[in-house]
């Protein structure tokens, strides 16, 4: 379930690390305005325990050892957020658009991307704070590409020991890679200890 937490016509980036930290996220709405929303419950994909891996289904694990796709990360950020928001329906205005675009140009946005024959052909970005990172859209042009992009996002996360993967509402493509719905006290919980722990988001 999503609720509406807050509604505003302005988005600055510290608003959205603030929003993130106290459990909420921003999406944009047809008025130009950007309302805040938290969900319960939350999908996270697991990656705090070593035990925790990311569920690789055969075909795209082919996919993976057939180097089908060249990955980059943060080579070309406003392009993935562009493709993200290119849909008939999309929650990523205006302002979205530029909070997060200044999000990268701090060092706290991050695009994964899938290239094939040198031209983009999926990804995704979000933001890595403290130590969590905050999933918030991807795309793909071609079959898979945004998926490897997951799999390499989570890698990055993996090595770098970060505490929560917050992907926000359940898909049935997270649902197969192992992610998980977890209520909104055991969210708070994980998201307590990301926000006490510093990371980097290295590769």
């Amino acid at each position: 379930m999503k609720n509406t937490v807050y509604k505003y016509y302005h988005l600055g980036w510290q608003d959205v690390l603030n929003g993130y930290s106290m459990g909420i996220f921003p999406m944009g709405e047809d008025d130009g305005s950007i309302s805040w929303y938290e969900t319960s419950p939350r999908a996270i994909l697991p990656i705090e325990s070593p035990a925790d891996n990311l569920h690789i289904p055969r075909s795209l694990s082919q996919v993976i050892k057939k180097n089908v796709f060249e990955i980059r990360i943060d080579t070309s950020f406003d392009r993935v957020i562009w493709c993200c928001a290119e849909r008939e329906t999309t929650w990523i205005n205006g302002l979205i658009m530029d909070a997060y675009t200044e999000l990268f140009q701090k060092g706290f946005a991050h695009s994964v991307e899938a290239w094939y024959k040198g031209k983009l052909a999926g990804g995704l970005y979000g933001v890595a704070y403290k130590g969590a990172f905050f999933g918030e859209s991807m795309f793909f042009l071609k079959s898979n590409a945004s998926k490897i992009a997951v799999v390499k996002l989570y890698e990055i996360l993996k090595s770098n020991k970060y505490v929560l993967l917050d992907i926000q509402m359940m898909t049935e493509h997270f649902k197969s890679l192992g992610a998980l719905d977890v209520s909104k006290n055991e969210y708070h919980k994980i998201l307590d200890r990301a926000m006490r722990a510093e990371r980097e988001f290295r590769y």
